[in-house]
């Protein structure tokens, strides 16, 4: 259950506008919930469920490009897809041991390999938006350098956060219990 309510945050941040300097990202800078809530579903999701949230993440970039952004899709979603994908099955790997440098690890792998791939996509897309070749690839590398942070910031406190949330919601149920034995008591 926690795992789904997870994706639906990822989902519900994507939404909420951000007054920032260029008032126009939903989101502060890619500091989101995304990654964290895939590889959680990975690790904690059922295993014949896992189509849900790459169906439904998918469907919120088609409404965002479509009707957020008046962009058109193009086959660099698929891309897109393809990695969310691949994030799901990274989290399966936490399935057994999801210890703090896994999961710090796997946050991290999240973080750079969507920046390598979706700034790549975007360059093979898009020719208008940068020359072809090593500079107008690098030249698109560099421009998703400023979110890149905010991607790892968010990605590893995210993962951190949701991975905790099962132990934390466990000590306080056993905290919880021994507070209602001490009333029961009196």
């Amino acid at each position: 259950m926690l795992a789904y309510i997870f994706v639906l945050l990822a989902i519900a941040v994507r939404f909420l506008p951000f007054a920032g300097p260029l008032n126009v990202l939903p989101h502060a800078w890619h500091f989101t919930p995304l990654a964290a809530s895939l590889l959680f579903f990975g690790a904690r999701g059922s295993r014949r469920q896992m189509w849900i949230p790459l169906v439904l993440l998918a469907a919120t970039d088609v409404v965002l490009t479509k009707f957020i952004y008046a962009y058109p899709i193009s086959w660099d979603q698929f891309v897109t897809w393809a990695w969310y994908a691949a994030i799901l099955w990274l989290g399966t790997h936490l399935r057994e041991k999801s210890g703090p440098v896994r999961v710090i690890g796997a946050a991290l792998a999240s973080s750079v390999s969507f920046f390598l791939v979706s700034n790549f996509a975007v360059w093979a897309a898009w020719p208008n938006m940068y020359p072809r070749g090593w500079h107008g690839l690098m030249m698109s590398y560099a421009a998703g350098l400023p979110f890149f942070r905010g991607t790892v910031e968010g990605d590893l406190f995210f993962s951190i956060a949701f991975f905790e949330t099962p132990m934390f919601i466990a000590a306080l149920s056993r905290w919880m219990g021994k507070s209602s034995d001490h009333v029961a008591a009196a």
